[in-house]
């Protein structure tokens, strides 16, 4: 049975489809039957970072809506991929993509629900659909103040089993105090830190290519050593 677990922010820009779909192949490259749920409505972007846009026929809209199977809506790959819907619609409600959600947990054995940017209403519907999160942010006072709020909020419903990623995260910025350092961030969110992202600059080409990143990159690496922290073994929070 799937863990479900939403990846959400209060804000753009924090890296949560990177860190989706960068978490989602290193948890399959270890063995793992992983699915990946775009809800950004209108602004989908996994299938692109996942490489199947190509291949994406239905959304989980098209679901909702009776258009197809929830198996049709499936984009087979590496990671199996479920995209967002282009507009919003009436029938999507919390209730409903929850339902759906519930439906595919036993061939899974992790999804992970990609947010969209913010608390209100498509994040409504994403973390209805969650029984765990992770909150993403990235090392300055205006992310990490609205990773914050989105946590408080994900307590409020009932999420209690939230934790923390630092994103793009680099060394230099800290130490001239331009950027937050590690305690900070989980001191002014107030989440339990889970892992650890440094900057890798050939994330942005992959974004546009859909290429993985090398084996050997620093978001690679950070991602095996957070996949594995989430299967149960003892290693750093923070990459060498």
């Amino acid at each position: 049975m799937a863990e479900i677990i939403l990846v959400s922010s209060g804000k753009g820009g924090s890296g949560k489809s990177s860190f989706t779909s960068g978490i989602s192949r290193a948890l399959s490259f270890n063995g793992a039957k992983v699915l990946a749920i775009d809800c950004d409505i209108g602004l989908r972007s996994l299938d692109l970072l996942l490489g199947l846009s190509d291949k994406v026929v239905f959304d989980w809209g098209d679901v909702l809506l009776g258009r197809c199977t929830a198996e049709q809506a499936i984009v087979e790959g590496e990671t199996d991929l479920i995209a967002a819907p282009p507009k919003f619609n009436d029938a999507f409600t919390p209730e409903a993509f929850a339902q759906l959600v519930k439906s595919l947990k036993s061939k899974y054995d992790y999804i992970f629900i990609d947010s969209p940017a913010g608390i209100d209403r498509g994040f409504q519907i994403a973390a209805a659909g969650a029984e765990k999160a992770v909150v993403v942010t990235t090392p300055d006072s205006v992310c990490v103040r609205s990773c914050g709020r989105a946590f408080d909020e994900l307590y409020a419903m009932g999420i209690a089993d939230v934790r923390l990623i630092i994103n793009m995260f680099e060394v230099k910025p800290v130490c001239k105090r331009k950027l937050l350092n590690i305690d900070q961030c989980i001191d002014e969110t107030g989440v339990q830190l889970l892992g650890v992202v440094p900057r890798d600059p050939s994330l942005g080409y992959c974004s546009v290519t859909g290429e993985t990143p090398a084996e050997f990159s620093p978001s690679t690496l950070a991602f095996s050593r957070i996949a594995k922290r989430m299967t149960g073994k003892r290693v750093p929070l923070v990459c060498e």
